[in-house]
C-alpha cells in the first residue's frame, strides 16, 4: 500500500510540523517515531514525548485506508530535506518495512506496530473554549518568553503562567531576578477564572508553530492539562503543578521617577557596554540625573565601557546596577520606538514598559555593582 505521494517540500512540512517534540533518544523507543494513520485519503501524523502530543491531518495522496503504522521521525526528515523540492515522494509499505521513493533514490526504514504508540488521554474536566489570533498569542509569547527560568529547583517558574479571565488574556514569566507581563483582549469573554502554568518545552514548541495572522487558536484548560488547536492541529500538553508566586506583589507602583526615551538607542548602548562586562558578572552602572543617562562596565582586565545618552529626565539623581542581558532581553524583544523606566530610587526594582504596548510590563532587580 502507498501511504504517500506527494511533493517533497507539500511532505516535509506535514512531518516537522508534528516533528520539533520528538526526542532522538528516549528510554521507549517508539517515541523517537511518528504516529502515521490512514482514514481513506487522509493521513493523520501524530508525536508525543508523554508530556506533549501533537497531531495534524494532512491530504497527501497514495491509497485509501484504514491503516497505521509509526516511523522514525527525524531519519525520514533527514532524507525528506536532502531531496529536491518540487521531487514527487512517496512510502509504500511492505510488513514491517517502509519504503521511501524520490525519482532514482530509494530509502528503506524500519517501522514499529501503531498498538505500541502512547496516545494522551484527554482531561474529563477540560474548561470552557476561548480564543485569540494566532498572531496575538506569538506576539504575547514573544513578549514572556525570556524570562522564564531553566531548569529552576523552583519547578513551578520553569514555565509561563496562563491566565484567562473575563475578557483578558495574561502571560507571566519570571525567574525570581526579573518578571515580564503581558496581556491582551480575548474575542469571548470567559465565564470563570481559569489558569495554568504551561511547560517551558510547551512555549517554545507553540513559539515556534505559531503562524503570524488572524487564524485563531482555541484554548482549553483543565487541571493537569492544557488543549490547543489552531491550523489544523491539535496540541496537548501536560501542565506544570505547583503555585506560581503572586506576581500583583512584584510589580513596583507608584514610582517617584521615570523617564521615556528611545529603545533603540538605549538597547545598542547596552549592547556595546556589555562586550566590557565580566563572562560571570554581567553587570552594568547606570547613572541617572536630569538631561542625562549614563551606562557604565568593566571587567576584571580593569577595562572600562562608557555610553551617555541625552533624555528628558528632571527626576532624583540615581546610581543603580543591573545585570545587562536583563535589560538587553526585554529591550530586544519590545519592538516599540519608545521605551519607559520607572524607578523609585538607587536599591528599588525598575518597572519597564512601553507607551505603544499598554498590555507590557517587565520588573527587573537591580544588582550590587
Amino acid at each position: 500500500m502507498i501511504v504517500f505521494k506527494a511533493a517533497q517540500e507539500q511532505v516535509l512540512a506535514a512531518f516537522q510540523s508534528v516533528a520539533g517534540i520528538v526526542e532522538r533518544k528516549h528510554t521507549l523507543p517508539v517515541l523517537a517515531n511518528v504516529l502515521l494513520r490512514k482514514q481513506g485519503t487522509m493521513l493523520e501524523l501524530t508525536t508525543s514525548d508523554l508530556e506533549i502530543q501533537i497531531r495534524t491531518t494532512s491530504e497527501l495522496g497514495g491509497g485509501e485506508g484504514p491503516f497505521s503504522t509509526t516511523v522514525g521521525a527525524r531519519k525520514l526528515i533527514d532524507i525528506l530535506r536532502s531531496l529536491p523540492a518540487e521531487q514527487m515522494v512517496s512510502l509504500s509499505v511492505n510488513g514491517s518495512r517502509l519504503t521511501l521513493q524520490a525519482g532514482k533514490s530509494r530509502f528503506t526504514l524500519q517501522s514499529l506496530p501503531a498498538e505500541d504508540f502512547p496516545l494522551v488521554t484527554e482531561s474529563a474536566d477540560l474548561g470552557p473554549v476561548f480564543a485569540v489570533p494566532q498572531k496575538t498569542l506569538k506576539t504575547l509569547i514573544d513578549q514572556v518568553h525570556f524570562a522564564m527560568a531553566v531548569h529552576d529547583i523552583r519547578y513551578y517558574l520553569n514555565g509561563i503562567l496562563f491566565i484567562a479571565e473575563g475578557r483578558n488574556l495574561t502571560l507571566v514569566a519570571t525567574d525570581g531576578h526579573r518578571l515580564a507581563l503581558a496581556q491582551a483582549a480575548l474575542e469571548n469573554e470567559v465565564p470563570a477564572r481559569q489558569e495554568v502554568i504551561l511547560p517551558r518545552k510547551t512555549v517554545l514548541e507553540l513559539q515556534r508553530l505559531l503562524k503570524v495572522d488572524d487564524s485563531p487558536i482555541e484554548m482549553r484548560f483543565a487541571q493537569n492539562q492544557a488543549r490547543f488547536a489552531f491550523g489544523g492541529m491539535d496540541f496537548v500538553t501536560k501542565l506544570v503543578e505547583g503555585k506560581f508566586p503572586d506576581f500583583n506583589r512584584v510589580i513596583p507602583k507608584n514610582h517617584r521617577n521615570s523617564l521615556t526615551l528611545g529603545r533603540e538607542p538605549l538597547l545598542a548602548s547596552l549592547q556595546r557596554a556589555a562586550i566590557l562586562t565580566s563572562e560571570k558578572f554581567k553587570g552594568v552602572r547606570i547613572e541617572i540625573e536630569p538631561g542625562t543617562l549614563r551606562i557604565g562596565s568593566s571587567n576584571a582586565e580593569q577595562e572600562e565601557a562608557m555610553e551617555e545618552l541625552e533624555v528628558d529626565y528632571a527626576g532624583d539623581a540615581i546610581d543603580i546596577g543591573f545585570n545587562v542581558s536583563y535589560l538587553i532581553d526585554a529591550l530586544g524583544n519590545m519592538g516599540t520606538e519608545m521605551v519607559r523606566i520607572d524607578l523609585q530610587d538607587g536599591n528599588a526594582s525598575a518597572l519597564i514598559s512601553s507607551p505603544g504596548m499598554p498590555g507590557f510590563k517587565y520588573v527587573v532587580m537591580p544588582m550590587r555593582i
